[in-house]
């Protein structure tokens, strides 16, 4: 059950074809759209430290969303969809991006 006093996170896994091109293309768009959603860029590199598993990217991001309603609204955002399809089909070889609700903001009592 979403609680809409908990934000949500997303954690994104790319593989970059060509990383000028993709800031050309996506980047410089996105980021405006991201920002109308009230999403912060809670931490991003093209060299994350992998402990375990694989990483198969050449970028790893973590967003921040007021809530889980606001992620699927952008994701499902008519703005953003343009810019979703041309991310999978042309400018990257592999994509995940995975939506986790956070707990929710709590106020410590002094």
């Amino acid at each position: 059950m979403t609680d809409e006093t908990a934000p949500a996170y997303a954690m994104v896994q790319i593989k970059i074809k060509n990383p000028a091109e993709f800031n050309e293309r996506y980047s410089q768009y996105v980021f405006p759209i991201l920002e109308q959603f009230g999403v912060q860029m809670v931490a991003g590199s093209p060299t994350p430290t992998t402990r375990e598993g694989d990483f198969d990217g050449n970028w790893a991001a973590i967003l921040r969303f007021p809530s889980m309603s606001a992620a699927q609204a952008w994701y499902d955002s008519a703005d953003y969809e343009p810019f979703k399809q041309l991310r999978i089909n042309e400018l990257t070889d592999s994509n995940s991006i995975v939506f986790l609700e956070g707990f929710p903001v709590t106020v410590p009592v002094s």
